[in-house]
């Protein structure tokens, strides 16, 4: 095993938000060395966390003991064409992933905005897309193998170590560590997206047709305006309406990352021109039509750093939660430069899942790098909380473990696993203790 020690294991996320200093940095080569490391912080009262490309803006990843980076795994990833099932290292990045069923014909039926994280990394804190009849990611996970507390290696699925697979779909990398997934692949998919503005309240009188009506969509609200973007994606049989790659440039890269840092370093200068600068921001996105493979349509370029919180509520809670994220946003001390993101999601079976045994709206705030953001993301999580909301586990927020044992029927499941799988709390941190614990 690579291991190396001192100030080179610093370490930040993708937003710069966290940061910290590990001991030394682990980099196993098979599950074998996983065991004997985790063997090993036990004996020496030590931890470990495993860490992946850093797109969460918790401190989930964070630790002052061991971190554990999974790049040194083999790579190999079997594909299994006649049931449609991928099984991948858990350190391989979505795209990686999405490049790699491509090559074999398959897709994932669903993904979220971007690509960048590591798929442990993606299903441990329940990254999800948007779609009514889709749960979030960890529903296509089949199968998986984890390394455990103990230095036991488990393989999991729906009939083996059930209750473990049922835990570790969404765990926080609270139970072991991760080191293969198995997924449940579609043949590969076209989809149509449309791009549109509408105002606010229109979108909010059409919207259980709206959301029934397509594949997947989604909406962008722009604090100071009654203005949103849609985009709805739906299943196509062809690829017969491409963007143009002047026009993909112009929208993708130009607008949406640099004319938008732009106009938030000019905010962030002068917070009193943000009302400005997101009304024009509402019109300067027009309406556009296009085709284009799956997951190019799904995912997008995020070049623009900021920091994120995200809760799932109840979907009949949506229409009162955005009345009132209108009237936090606009007697807040400070300015918001970003759109609000709404989000849909299918109800699912997976204990610490977000959307655990309803169907969800998903609201989602963000604040530009460098601008003061806990007033209103407080003011956002208290209005949530109060509607039977659950924070998303790799966006900011200020739960602790007495107040979302409540908010998840399998709770006390969960923990029983995690007493079992890692007794000694070999994979826990101070962020975990605070909302675990």
């Amino acid at each position: 095993m690579v291991a190396t020690a001192g100030s080179v294991n610093a370490w930040s996320n993708w937003a710069g938000n966290q940061r910290g200093t590990a001991t030394s940095v682990l980099r196993p080569t098979s599950n074998a060395e996983i065991a004997e490391a985790v063997r090993a912080a036990v004996a020496g009262g030590e931890r470990i966390r495993p860490v992946g490309s850093g797109h969460s803006f918790t401190p989930v990843a964070r630790t002052d003991g061991h971190r554990m980076e999974l790049t040194g795994l083999p790579h190999e990833a079997r594909v299994d064409l006649d049931r449609r099932l991928v099984t991948v290292p858990a350190g391989t990045t979505l795209r990686t992933l999405n490049r790699l069923l491509a090559g074999h014909g398959l897709a994932l039926p669903n993904l979220g905005d971007i690509d960048a994280q590591t798929v442990a990394g993606a299903i441990s804190t329940g990254t999800h897309g948007t779609g009514a009849r889709y749960g979030c990611l960890s529903t296509f996970v089949t199968a998986l193998t984890l390394v455990t507390g103990v230095g036991e290696v488990l393989h999991c699925s729906a009939d083996e170590n059930p209750d473990v697979f049922a835990a570790a779909r969404v765990s926080l990398g609270a139970l072991g560590v991760l080191v293969d997934v198995t997924l449940s692949c579609v043949d590969a998919f076209v989809l149509h997206a449309h791009e549109r503005p509408a105002p606010l309240a229109g979108v909010l009188a059409e919207l259980p047709e709206l959301v029934e009506r397509h594949d997947h969509v989604e909406f962008y609200w722009f604090p100071y305006t009654d203005r949103v973007q849609v985009k709805s994606n739906d299943r196509v049989p062809v690829n017969d309406r491409p963007l143009p790659g002047w026009h993909r440039w112009l929208n993708d890269e130009f607008l949406s990352n640099t004319l938008l840092a732009g106009a938030c370093r000019l905010g962030r200068a002068v917070p009193a021109l943000a009302p400005g600068i997101s009304s024009v921001a509402a019109r300067v996105l027009t309406e556009r039509r296009y085709t284009g493979p799956s997951d190019a349509v799904f995912c997008s370029p995020r070049r623009v750093r900021f920091v994120e919180m995200e809760y799932a509520l109840p979907r009949e809670a949506l229409a009162p939660a955005l009345a009132d994220l209108r009237r936090i946003v606009d007697r807040l001390p400070v300015k918001v430069l970003f759109p609000a993101e709404i989000r849909f999601s299918a109800a699912d079976d997976v204990w610490l899942s977000h959307g655990y045994g309803r169907d969800s709206a998903y609201l989602a705030v963000h604040q530009y790098v460098g601008m003061p953001y806990e007033p209103y993301f407080r003011a956002v999580e208290e209005l949530a909380e109060g509607l039977g909301g659950r924070p998303h586990w790799g966006k900011l927020h200020w739960r602790d473990a007495a107040s979302l044992a409540p908010a998840y029927p399998r709770w006390d499941s969960f923990q029983a696993v995690r007493d079992r799988l890692d007794p000694h709390r070999v994979f826990a941190s101070e962020h975990l203790s605070r909302i675990l614990d």
